[in-house]
Parts: C-alpha cells; sequence; structure tokens
C-alpha cells in the first residue's frame, strides 16, 4: 500500500468463495454445501467439559489429517485432498476473526472457549469445523451456482467421515444433532447471492419474502444474525428433519434460479429509461469515492464496492476486473486489513489504511 508498511496484497490468496468463476458468477457469488454430524461415545459439545472437549478435538483432527483421509475418488488434485488442522484455542484473536472473513469458521466457533479445531484444505474449498454445535460441520465450497458439483463433493467428505469416525445415526431420526432442526439428514445447503438490482429497486423484502414462505433462510453477508452487507444475501434451507437430500438440493436450486433471474430483471430495469441516470450516478459516485477517500467504514467500502461490481458486470465501467473487487472485498475486512499491515490498528487507523488499500487496488496498472 502507499505509504504504509505491510505486505503485499497479493501475498493474500483469494478463498474458493472468491474465485468468481463458475455458472452465474456475476450473481451467484459461492455455493455452500454442509453437513453437520456427531460422534458416538461424546457427549453434544454444549454437554461438554474442557477435558472431554479437548480429548474429542484431539481425536476428530488426529483423523482428519491423515494423509488419505479424502481417497483418490475425491475430485481435486492430491496436495488439495490433505487438510491440515488449526487448533483455535491457540491462535490470536485476530487471526479467528480472519478466518471468520474467509467464511470457514463460523462467529460462533470463533468465540467459544471450550476446545475446538477447523481443518482445511489449501484450496479452502474445504472446510470443517469442529466442536462448534455439532461435534463436526463439513463444509464443502464452489465459485458460482454448482449445487451439484458442492453436493457431490459433500457426500465423499461425507463418506470419508463415515469411513474414520463413528457418527451418531437413528434408524427413526437420521443423523443425530444438538438442534433438532439439523436432525435427519444434517445438511443446509446454502448459496451466496449478490443482489444490488433488488435492492436498488426496493424489491428485495418482497424477494426475500417469498424464499422465507417456502421455508429457506436468508441471512446476511456471514451467515445467521448478520446483516446484508453489501448487498450480499445466503440463502439456505431452514429444515432438515422429514426432507430427503434430494428435495432439499430441489427446494434450493429453484428458489436461488428465480431470485437470479428476477436480480437480472430489476438491473435490466434500472438501466432503462428515467432509472438509468439514476443508476448510472450511484454507480459513478461510488467508483469515485472509493478512488479518492482517504478514509472509508467497512460497510462504506463494501457497500460502494457493491455498486462498482454492478457497474463493471453490467458494463459500465472498463478497466476494473471482478478479480480486482474481489481481492478489495476481502481484503478491506478488519482483520485481514490488520494482517496486510502487520499491526494491530484502531478503528480511525483501519479507516484511513482501508481508504489507501482501496485506491490502490483501484488504480490502474502500467
Amino acid at each position: 500500500m502507499s505509504g504504509a508498511k505491510g505486505r503485499d496484497p497479493g501475498t493474500f490468496q483469494l478463498g474458493e468463495w472468491l474465485h468468481g468463476e463458475g455458472p452465474n458468477s456475476d450473481i451467484a457469488v459461492c455455493t455452500r454445501v454442509r453437513f453437520a454430524r456427531n460422534v458416538r461415545g461424546f457427549r453434544f459439545s454444549t454437554l461438554m467439559d474442557g477435558e472431554e472437549a479437548k480429548e474429542l478435538v484431539a481425536y476428530i483432527d488426529t483423523e482428519l489429517t491423515r494423509a488419505d483421509f479424502l481417497g483418490e475418488e475425491y475430485p481435486d488434485t492430491p496436495e488439495n485432498r490433505t487438510l491440515r488442522a488449526l487448533e483455535l484455542g491457540s491462535l490470536e484473536d485476530l487471526d479467528r476473526r480472519l478466518l471468520v472473513e474467509r467464511h470457514l469458521i463460523s462467529r460462533e466457533l470463533a468465540g467459544l472457549e471450550r476446545a475446538r479445531s477447523v481443518a482445511v484444505n489449501p484450496t479452502e474449498s474445504v472446510a470443517i469445523m469442529v466442536n462448534e454445535e455439532d461435534h463436526l460441520r463439513a463444509q464443502t465450497f464452489r465459485s458460482g451456482f454448482r449445487l451439484e458439483d458442492a453436493y457431490r463433493r459433500a457426500e465423499l467428505l461425507d463418506e470419508a467421515l463415515l469411513r474414520r469416525l463413528p457418527l451418531a445415526f437413528s434408524e427413526e431420526f437420521g443423523f443425530l444433532t444438538a438442534c433438532p432442526t439439523n436432525t435427519g439428514t444434517g445438511l443446509r445447503v446454502s448459496v451466496m447471492l449478490h443482489l444490488p438490482g433488488l435492492v436498488w429497486a426496493d424489491e428485495i423484502e418482497k424477494a426475500t419474502s417469498t424464499a422465507q414462505k417456502i421455508h429457506l433462510a436468508v441471512r446476511g453477508l456471514y451467515g445467521e444474525g448478520s446483516r446484508a452487507l453489501g448487498d450480499f444475501y445466503q440463502v439456505s434451507n431452514q429444515v432438515t428433519l422429514g426432507r430427503t437430500e434430494e428435495q432439499l438440493l430441489e427446494d434450493v436450486h429453484k428458489a436461488v434460479e428465480r431470485l437470479i433471474a428476477w436480480e437480472r430483471e430489476a438491473r435490466a430495469a434500472l438501466l432503462r429509461g428515467e432509472a438509468q441516470v439514476r443508476t448510472e450516478d450511484r454507480v459513478f459516485r461510488a467508483l469515485g469515492t472509493l478512488e479518492r477517500a482517504r478514509t472509508l467504514t467497512s460497510e462504506e467500502a463494501l457497500t460502494f464496492l457493491s455498486a462498482v461490481r454492478l457497474g463493471v458486470q453490467q458494463g459500465l465501467i472498463e478497466g476494473i476486473g471482478i478479480p480486482q473487487l474481489n481481492r478489495a472485498l476481502l481484503l478491506s475486512q478488519p482483520a485481514h486489513l490488520q494482517r496486510l499491515c502487520m499491526e494491530k490498528l484502531s478503528p480511525v487507523e483501519r479507516d484511513q489504511r482501508r481508504a489507501a488499500l482501496i485506491r490502490d487496488l483501484l488504480r490502474p496498472k502500467p
């Protein structure tokens, strides 16, 4: 960054969720499939004492990090089939928050006091949270709208868990989980969508209400309990008991397809007639602010980056690519920004460094 010590922004790898590739990736940022599982012989995580939690984490991490944990049938390179376990209690709070910003762990797991960990592969397309609400929250990520691909990988991941660990299962209820809404398949399917068209057209409440009527949850950028910063929304199934995996996938697939079509209609309407000038003005004001601002909060950065992303995708802005915007989105988050600067920063300092970072990232390169 200009005028600031720190690491080169290019040294920060973008995880799978920000690759900007795959079907409908202009709207569908990332697809995630997650299974909730528990190990027989251990109490649910919320009932454990400290020693039992340590025993569970050590046992699971040993199995997850075996070189052959994900077999050769898993559709990835050999190095990406090997997981590394991070014991969260031994990390600084800043590093735990960095993992949240990368969508590898939940805010709940980051804040817990008991022993817990996360096992991740190098490209961050697989992340297994250990000892959150359930013993295991096994997740696969695929850039873009790729439900079938993400689900197939999650199935293979689940089969690997079944080979290695005695998972709690009931013939009557299915996989047993700490929360009844996850019992059965334990499956949570979610797609992160960028919906500025619906937000700017004042149709987002209607869209989210429609999704909720068919028992889908609509959450913000960081999942449950978070706000929809930067016009990003996560759409997922709410319950698993009484529904087959195929039915859950179909529910989410249909709803996301409809939301993507609705978003495209809204974007087209914003660039017709009287709305076009207002839309272009909003896009270019956002770009001008990012190119010249000397101080930016996280929320301001996400809001303006969302507008510029829309402008790039609709052909209003040239010379800026989605990879630049994705890097700005990730590195402008508080934990990433401080790791980039290699120092802890006050809120005022973060806002100043964030503005400088984004100016540099959006500046045309010779």
